[in-house]
């Protein structure tokens, strides 16, 4: 029985309002004992944050993982930059869609799943500010339909 244990930590909320995801892709982290406990009690921000690929490898800038408040000596600096884990035909993929112009890989969310800490990145174009109105239209009017509909049901 192949069952997945998921606990979403935190997710990156302004993503989707900022760029239009075209693909998700699933990436492992690399983290020192002190980032783990810090994700563990839910200390992480995505503001600002952004991955890059450099000489083959896939980096992720500016994730914000808070110092671990019962670290002694060995506490980690909060914004370094963290290498993901992806197979080499994934970031190849990347690279060729990230080298067009206006494509951007931004971590979606960050969560456990069996125990592993995994990212969620997305390959998107940045929204322009007529997109953005129109989602936000596109919202209010599903929202007041769904009340409407409640209301009658």
């Amino acid at each position: 029985m192949n069952s997945e244990f998921i606990k979403i930590i935190a997710t990156n909320k302004k993503a989707r309002h900022n760029y239009m995801i075209e693909s998700e892709y699933e990436a492992g982290i690399v983290l020192v004992g002190t980032e783990v406990k810090s994700i563990r009690e839910g200390r992480v921000s995505f503001q600002d944050a952004y991955a890059d690929i450099k000489n083959g490898e896939i980096f992720l800038r500016q994730l914000h993982i808070s110092p671990y408040k019962f670290a002694y000596y060995s506490n980690h600096e909060s914004h370094r930059t963290r290498k993901l884990l992806l197979h080499a035909h994934e970031i190849r993929k990347l690279w060729s869609k990230i080298k067009e112009r206006g494509y951007t890989l931004v971590p979606l969310k960050i969560y456990f799943k069996n125990d592993k800490i995994k990212v969620q990145l997305g390959l998107g174009r940045g929204k322009k500010l007529y997109d953005k109105r129109q989602s936000i239209k596109q919202k209010d009017v599903k929202r007041d339909l769904d009340r409407e509909r409640k209301k009658y049901s």
